[in-house]
Order: C-alpha cells, then sequence, then structure tokens
C-alpha cells in the first residue's frame, strides 16, 4: 500500500510537519509512504487549449502538453492508494498552486468521461487503452493550514482542496481544518493537535481498499452528509444547495439549530460520485450538440462581430 503525503506549504514549516506527522501514523500502521514538498515545483496554471481532454478522445492518453512539473507530481498521485494533502490558506483559500494542479488535473481525469472512453476503445478493439492507473480507486485526506484564530478566516480552505480528488473520484476519507496555527506557534507545540494528525494518518492507511461505501468519516460533521463541509447556498426558500456537490436539499430551524435533510436520491448524484460524473458528462456532451451546429450557422456573423474585439486598444500604458 503506496500512500502519498503532498505539502504545499514553506519547506519544515506548518504543512510540511503535519503531512509528514500523519505519514508516520500511517508508516507505523504498515503503509508506505512518499513525502513531496512542491515549493519548488513549476506547476503552471491552466491554458484552456483542451489538448489533454482532445487526446484522450482521439485515442490518446491523458496528457497535458504543458512541460512543468505538473506531470511528476501528476504520475506521483496515479501511482498512489491514498494520498494525504496539507495546503496553507494565504487569502481565505488554500495557496493557488493547489488551485493550478486542480484546474490541470480535474477535468482531464474525469473518471466519467475516461470510463466511456475506454469502453468505446475495448469496444472497438484499440490497441491503446488508457492508463488503468485512471480507473483506480483511491483514497484522500485533507489538511487545511491557517494561522488565523478565527475560522472564518480560512473559511474557503477544506471547499477548495475538497475539489482535488472530485472528477477522479477519490473517496475523501477525512480532514482537518487547522485554522489556529498562529496561537499553536509549531504544531509540536500541541499534542492534542497531533493526536488528530496521528489519527487522520491511521484512518487513511485503515481505508484504503475498502468500498467506498463502507468507509467512514474521520473529522468534523459539516452540513452537507456527503462531502462534510459547511457551506451552504441558500436562497429566499427552504430550498439549499450543496455548492461543492451539488445536491439540493431542505432546511428547517428548530429553535437555534438548523436542520438540512437530502434524500438518498440527491446524495446519489453528488459530484463525487460516478453518477454526478456522468450526469455532468452528458449534459457537456449534450452542450456540444448545441454549440457546433449553432457556430456554424453563425460563422459569419461571429467573425464579423469578433473584428472589434481584436482590434481593441488600451488608451493608457
Amino acid at each position: 500500500m503506496k500512500i502519498l503525503g503532498i505539502s504545499f506549504g514553506r519547506k519544515m514549516h506548518n504543512c510540511d510537519i503535519v503531512t509528514i506527522h500523519a505519514l508516520m501514523a500511517a508508516k507505523e500502521a504498515g503503509a508506505d509512504v512518499k513525502f513531496i514538498n512542491t515549493m519548488d515545483m513549476e506547476i503552471g496554471h491552466c491554458k484552456g487549449c483542451g489538448a489533454c481532454s482532445a487526446a484522450r478522445d482521439r485515442g490518446k492518453q491523458i496528457k497535458c502538453i504543458l512541460k512543468d512539473d505538473y506531470l511528476s507530481l501528476e504520475n506521483e498521485i496515479l501511482n498512489a492508494d491514498g494520498i494525504i494533502v496539507a495546503a496553507p490558506v494565504y487569502s481565505i483559500a488554500p495557496t493557488g498552486q493547489l488551485k493550478n494542479y486542480i484546474d490541470r488535473f480535474g477535468a482531464a481525469h474525469d473518471r466519467a468521461a475516461a470510463l466511456a472512453e475506454q469502453e468505446k476503445r475495448i469496444k472497438d478493439g484499440s490497441q491503446e487503452l488508457l492508463d488503468e492507473r485512471v480507473f483506480k480507486d483511491k483514497y484522500v485526506a485533507y489538511i487545511s493550514v491557517g494561522g488565523a484564530h478565527t475560522p472564518n478566516w480560512v473559511s474557503m480552505g477544506l471547499p477548495n482542496m475538497y475539489m482535488f480528488g472530485m472528477s477522479s473520484l477519490m473517496k475523501t476519507v477525512g480532514q482537518i481544518d487547522a485554522y489556529d496555527m498562529g496561537h499553536r506557534t509549531n504544531p509540536v507545540l500541541d499534542q492534542t493537535f497531533l493526536n488528530q494528525v496521528v489519527g487522520l494518518g491511521r484512518h487513511l492507511k485503515e481505508s484504503v481498499g475498502k468500498p467506498y461505501e463502507e468507509v467512514s468519516w474521520y473529522g468534523e460533521e459539516g452540513a452537507c452528509p456527503v462531502c462534510h463541509n459547511k457551506l451552504l447556498t441558500v436562497g429566499k426558500t427552504t430550498k439549499v444547495e450543496c455548492p461543492l456537490c451539488g445536491i439540493y436539499g431542505k432546511i428547517s430551524v428548530e429553535g437555534d439549530c438548523l436542520n438540512v435533510t437530502f434524500t438518498e436520491t440527491q446524495k446519489k448524484r453528488a459530484r463525487n460520485t460516478y453518477n454526478g460524473l456522468l450526469e455532468h458528462y452528458v449534459e457537456l456532451k449534450e452542450m456540444m450538440d448545441v454549440i457546433i451546429p449553432k457556430m456554424d450557422k453563425n460563422k459569419d456573423f461571429i467573425d464579423e462581430e469578433m473584428k472589434k474585439y481584436k482590434t481593441f486598444q488600451s488608451t493608457y500604458e
């Protein structure tokens, strides 16, 4: 069993310490472990060129054409069975390097799209199937690290980290919101907190290989029963949505307690489930059936209209 720890923070600072501490616990429980710090890695932002998914749909492997350190980190993640990710929160949300990785990895490794392509290749008798690692069940745990004593200053830490494994259908086994690192000064001074980290590392090791539905949750319970995060999109009715999972529920208030109820049907279409990914895959395919004919029909008009945008001049340096 291979468990990979990834720190997106400064070397030998809080993110490194908590990641390694969790890996130590997983190693003691019998896992093979590896640690990577990304601070010196060049992971550029996604260019939106679509080359990775285009290659997938043309019978090639899923591969980003940008040649930087993303490729080596991608390979390490594909090789791992379980993953611990720790990232610092600078401006309410995690560091941009993590988001750069998510943007380049997520859509390209969408499990529903990859499975549809793999089934097509098998049916056609293709000699080159997609890398089997793309379809391998993986298990992931997150640690959001922030200095603020007030939790709402790091409120988008864990929710953004959750997107790391969503499209590739990783099973999130637990998470820790380490928002008070300023007062802790250094994690080694807070044994109670380190015990939480140990528990997360052990739980990840124990979860690897289990059927997803049998994996228990480690950490605080949130408003959503699927992603366990605290965010809700609230309108002017009792209908609410988890903005991460894309599922709808109902809210009710009893005294000072807010109750949120999600049906089993909604839970089964969450974005981190195959049903949820398939729903989006079909949506995108149907969208292309609309876009392509519309573009063809209006090609001359669009070309003419685009001239004013292409020739637009700034009026100051």
